[in-house]
């Protein structure tokens, strides 16, 4: 068969992985002959550039500095003022107007995708009606490859990526880790081998497994509160003298407030993890002459380092796929730029995906699901971890 390379080959890389004809071979070699003008597939090429242009002008419009935004901003000073009825009149043009630029901007949008959708399909589509009525196509697109991985954000699905966003779940994740295991583990000591049986030891015990089961849009309000507007400095990095996000809404605030929604999981499950080291090594060790610390530090940890990291990583999972606390907190849904720190603005995966869920097009449906996919595998092999990890220790 007749294979054009330039021709059917650059349409299918741009947007078709797979066409096949069920129980219509013969359309594959029609389908391999097909060579699509060069006006074609410039245009095509062409489409996703110009719909991206769009999108980041309707963008801008419906900012916070927009111009929908300055004009309402303005007519609600007016009425505040009590200005005369014809500037209010005015003003209220001025918002329509604004307004039925946004929804021009949408049918425009509407339309290029229509025009590349149409592109892409309408030679294809003729030839097997005029050549293989009844044929039934299956169109296969695989928006999950290396380029998807590797490249930013975008406005547009056909050139978003999502390495800003593994980078920035990874960074929160590292985070949550430094910050969430040793208060966790100390805390889970200090309770299970130190602390008392008394009135105010059990009331601890009891709110931190009702903190587990708090919501976790909750914590997002405290980290917001907290660690994005009380301790800004710190959370900005301004008191470290580092350049990072200037109004705290910065990997560090969101990853304190994982941390604490995490905290609570990892403490009962050390508390459970220590219980479960036999008495009888602990009073071999107080024989031997080791002191207390020695025998929790030689004795205890090591045999309950298992349990420490199941608990651990199915923290880790949870809080990778927390939406409602990074949106509180303040996560971009719109950023072209990697996180060089823990002081950086950030997005992450979920945030990502709810994104690209609540978009209209049908095509950023697509992408969300693959991001979903990416998710997916980043927790199971989070968790494959632990089991190695947890097998190599309790040998």
């Amino acid at each position: 068969m007749n294979v054009p390379k330039d021709g059917l080959l650059n349409l299918i890389n741009e947007q078709i992985v797979g066409l096949e004809v069920v129980g219509s071979w013969p359309f594959l070699e029609a389908l391999f002959k097909y060579d699509p003008s060069q006006e074609t597939v410039d245009r095509i090429a062409a489409l996703p550039t110009e719909i991206a242009s769009v999108e980041a002008e309707l963008e801008d419009l419906r900012s916070e500095s927009g111009g929908i935004a300055q004009a309402e901003t303005a007519l609600a000073d007016a009425r505040a003022d009590q200005a005369d009825d014809e500037t209010i009149a005015s003003l209220r043009e001025e918002v329509r107007n604004q307004q039925a630029l946004a929804a021009e901007l949408e049918n425009e949008i509407a339309s290029l995708e229509d025009e590349l959708e149409t592109l892409q399909d309408s030679s294809i589509v003729t030839e097997v009606a005029a050549n293989y009525p009844g044929a039934e196509i299956i169109r296969f697109q695989s928006w999950l490859d290396t380029q998807f991985l590797t490249t930013q954000m975008s406005s547009t699905p056909y050139e978003a990526g999502i390495r800003g966003a593994i980078l920035g779940s990874l960074w929160l994740m590292a985070v949550v880790i430094v910050f969430a295991l040793p208060v966790g583990v100390a805390t889970a000591i200090y309770l299970n081998e130190y602390a008392t049986d008394n009135f105010f030891n059990r009331l601890i015990e009891t709110n931190v497994r009702n903190l587990a089961g708090v919501p976790s849009i909750i914590y997002g309000m405290l980290g917001l509160a907290v660690f994005v507007r009380v301790l800004e400095p710190f959370s900005s990095g301004s008191i470290f003298g580092v350049a990072g996000a200037d109004n705290g809404r910065t990997i560090m605030a969101a990853a304190l407030t994982l941390g604490l929604l995490v905290l609570p999981i990892i403490i009962i499950n050390a508390q459970e993890a220590l219980r479960a080291v036999p008495n009888a090594l602990r009073e071999a060790s107080y024989g031997m002459g080791a002191t207390k610390w020695q025998t929790i530090w030689k004795i205890v940890l090591p045999s309950a380092l298992p349990g420490i990291l199941t608990g651990l990583i199915l923290s880790v999972s949870r809080a990778i796929g927390e939406t409602a606390p990074l949106i509180v907190v303040g996560a971009s849904t719109l950023l072209f730029t990697d996180p060089t720190g823990p002081f950086s603005k950030f997005t992450a995966l979920p945030i990502q995906i709810y994104n690209w869920t609540s978009r209209p097009q049908p095509q950023f449906h697509d992408i969300a699901a693959a991001a979903i996919i990416v998710l997916l595998i980043i927790v199971i092999a989070l968790n494959s971890v632990a089991i190695v990890l947890r097998n190599r220790y309790a040998r």
